[in-house]
């Protein structure tokens, strides 16, 4: 039986991942990240940094965010309490689908982890109150790298499925795409 569960999504690189999960009544348990299993899909990242954030409120949008060379981060995404939609933006310029998104729902229900390779933006919207949201990354924050772009860049056009979304101070200042310093 497999350990982990594997769908390539729309945008090469990026990958749903469903971890087994053991059940009884009890309650569950499962591996949410192994390097031997996830070695033996031919996923070879070892990651160095664990992140976790609650949102409160339902609308809260965080993003676009990601981490500029040469520091660039490789995320693995899950929400472990709430509801959140996650994005990954293709940052590489010289890929085919530069600019192009995908978005997969990621709840405590469904238990899934979203794997965001390095060269795209991360975002998500929370779709209910209280969302934690845990993540690992493959490469330590570095400020002088971090960036963002502004997450309605009409360049962009993400669908965010509501109209007055919470949003922090930083991410409404960030640039749209064609002014920032992305070097993917």
């Amino acid at each position: 039986m497999e350990k982990l569960k594997i769908t390539e999504l729309e945008i090469k690189g990026l990958k749903l991942l469903e971890p087994r999960y053991f059940e009884d009544n009890r309650g569950w348990f499962c591996e949410t990240y192994s390097l031997r299993t996830m070695k033996e899909a031919g996923i070879d990242i070892v990651f160095v940094q664990d992140n976790h954030s609650l949102s409160k409120q339902k609308g809260i949008i965080r993003g676009i965010h990601f981490q500029n060379n040469p520091k660039p981060q490789t995320k693995l995404v899950r929400c472990t309490r709430g509801r959140i939609m996650d994005y990954a933006v293709d940052l590489r310029r010289n890929s085919p689908t530069f600019k192009k998104w995908v978005s997969v729902e990621l709840s405590e229900e469904n238990r899934r982890q979203f794997l965001i390779p390095a060269g795209f933006g991360h975002a998500f919207i929370t779709l209910e109150d209280n969302c934690e949201v845990q993540y690992k990354t493959d490469e330590l924050y570095y400020p002088e790298f971090d960036r963002s772009i502004i997450w309605n860049d009409p360049e962009i056009g993400i669908d965010w499925g509501t109209d007055c979304p919470i949003v922090s101070e930083k991410d409404n200042k960030a640039p749209r795409l064609a002014d920032s310093d992305v070097d993917f």
